[in-house]
C-alpha cells in the first residue's frame, strides 16, 4: 500500500487492522488526485459559523471542483465515516458544551489525517486537531493552513478572568506561528494575531449562501400572527448560541429601555433564560428555509458582541434583506456601516438602544436592499471559496484548487 502510515499506529481503531481502518474512514486504495482535508473540534449538531462554513465549502467543492476530493475530520460519538467524506473520531462530550466534544488524543487525530493522504490540510482550531494537523502535515510533507475562527485568549479572560488571558494567548500564538499560512476572517482577528507575534497572516472573510438566504420569504404579517404581536410592533431579532460573549443581556436591557413597540426575538440564544418583558425566546432552528422566513419577516437584526471574530449570522441576516444594528468594534464593524445599518458606540444597553432608535428613524427598506446587495457582491461563497482556492494552489502548487469545473452563480 502507498499510504505510508505505520501499521502499529492503527491499534486504537476497532480491530487494529490498517486496511479495515481505511475502509472505515471511507478511503480506498484507488483514491487519487488532490485532496483537501479540513479538521476541527468546532463542529457540533448546534454549532454556529464554523460548521456552516465547512458544510458550505463541501457543497461548493462538489459542484465547482469535482476533480478535488474534500474530507472533513471532526469529533463524534463514535469513530467512523459517512462514506461521503465526513470522518468522525470518538471524543467525549464537553460538560455544558452544547454538543461540542473535546479531542485529547493528538496521535489518533494525526494518524487519521495521514491515512487520508492530504494535499492541503486546513485546521479550524488551535487545540488537539490543530496540533495533529501540523504533525500530519510534517509527516506527509504537505502545507497546513490554520483558520483562526476565534480568539481563545479573549474568551478565557471573559469566562475565567484576566489572569487566564496571557497564558492562553502564548499557547495560541505558539501554535499559529507554525502554520504555513494563517487565515483571519476579519482585520480585527488579523490584528490580534499580529499583536501576538503571528506572521504569514492573510485576511479572507467568511461568506453566505445568497441563494438560500433571500428576502423573498419575507412575511411580517405571518410573523406577528405567530408571535401574537400587533401590526405596529418593531421586531428585532438575534439568532445564535446562548454564549456569554454574545452579550444577550445587553440586547435584553436595550429593548426594555426602548419599551413599546419594540420586541426582541431570540432564536436559540434565549435557551434557559427566565421570562423577560419585551423578549420572545424561540428554539434553535435547524431548517434553513424556516430560519430564512423568520429572519426576513423581522424588521432588523441585532448583534451586541463587541469582540465578534466575524459574525457569519450577520451576513445571513443581510442576505435576507435585514438592516443590522451592531457595535463599532470587532469583526461586525467591518461588515456593517451606516449604509446597511447602525453601529452602537459601545456594547452598553444605553448606546445600543440609541443605535436601534437611530436605525428606525431611517428608511428600513432602503437599508435592507443595500444590505442584500452588499452580501451578494462581496460575500457570496463563490467569491470566498475561489479566493481560498488560490491560497491552497499557491501553497501546494496544485492547479486543481483553482481550475473551474462547473459554475455556481450568485443571484
Amino acid at each position: 500500500m502507498a499510504y505510508g502510515v505505520r501499521e502499529r499506529e492503527f491499534s486504537w481503531f476497532p480491530g487494529g487492522d490498517p486496511e479495515a481502518t481505511r475502509v472505515r474512514l471511507g478511503l480506498h486504495a484507488s483514491d487519487a488526485g488532490p485532496h483537501l482535508v479540513d479538521v476541527t473540534m468546532l463542529y457540533a449538531p448546534r454549532s454556529g459559523g464554523v460548521k456552516r462554513y465547512l458544510d458550505a465549502k463541501r457543497a461548493w467543492v462538489s459542484v465547482n471542483r469535482p476533480k478535488l476530493r474534500h474530507s472533513l475530520v471532526v469529533p463524534g460519538a463514535r469513530t467512523g465515516s459517512d462514506g461521503a467524506g465526513v470522518v468522525t473520531l470518538h471524543a467525549p462530550p464537553l460538560p455544558f458544551g452544547d454538543g461540542y466534544r473535546w479531542p485529547s488524543n493528538v496521535r489518533k487525530w494525526t494518524t487519521a489525517l495521514e491515512v487520508l493522504q492530504p494535499t492541503v490540510i486546513e485546521a479550524g482550531d488551535p487545540y488537539a486537531p490543530g496540533q495533529a494537523a501540523l504533525e500530519a502535515g510534517q509527516a506527509c510533507g504537505v502545507p497546513v493552513v490554520g483558520f483562526c475562527h476565534s480568539d481563545p485568549a479573549a474568551l478565557a479572560a471573559l469566562h475565567l478572568g484576566e489572569w487566564a488571558k496571557r497564558p492562553v494567548e502564548k499557547r495560541w500564538a505558539r501554535l499559529f506561528c507554525q502554520f504555513d499560512r494563517v487565515v483571519a476572517p476579519s482585520r480585527f482577528i488579523a490584528s490580534r494575531l499580529y499583536d501576538a507575534g503571528v506572521e504569514r497572516v492573510v485576511c479572507r472573510p467568511l461568506g453566505v449562501d445568497v441563494q438560500t438566504f433571500v428576502p423573498d420569504r419575507r412575511d411580517p404579517a405571518w410573523l406577528r400572527r405567530r408571535l401574537d404581536l400587533p401590526a405596529e410592533a418593531r421586531v428585532l431579532v438575534f439568532a445564535g448560541r446562548p454564549a456569554k460573549e454574545k452579550n444577550i443581556d445587553v440586547l435584553i436591557e436595550a429593548v426594555q429601555r426602548l419599551g413599546d413597540p419594540y420586541v426582541l426575538v431570540l432564536v436559540g440564544a434565549g435557551a434557559g433564560l427566565p421570562s423577560e418583558p419585551g423578549v420572545i425566546c424561540l428554539p434553535y432552528e435547524r431548517d434553513p428555509r424556516a430560519l430564512v422566513r423568520l429572519l426576513s419577516s423581522c424588521d432588523a437584526f441585532v448583534h451586541a458582541n463587541d469582540r465578534e471574530p466575524f459574525g457569519l449570522v450577520v451576513l445571513e441576516a443581510m442576505a435576507c434583506g435585514l438592516p443590522v444594528v451592531g457595535v463599532a468594534s470587532g469583526g461586525v464593524a467591518e461588515t456593517v456601516d451606516s449604509t446597511v445599518g447602525s453601529l452602537a458606540a459601545s456594547a452598553t444597553p444605553e448606546d445600543f438602544a440609541e443605535a436601534v432608535e437611530a436605525l428606525f428613524d431611517r428608511d428600513l427598506d432602503q437599508l435592507g436592499r443595500a444590505a442584500r446587495a452588499r452580501a451578494v457582491e462581496l460575500f457570496a461563497w463563490e467569491r470566498v471559496f475561489g479566493d481560498l482556492g488560490e491560497l491552497y494552489a499557491e501553497l501546494s502548487g496544485e492547479p486543481a484548487f483553482t481550475r473551474v469545473q462547473g459554475t455556481m452563480a450568485a443571484h
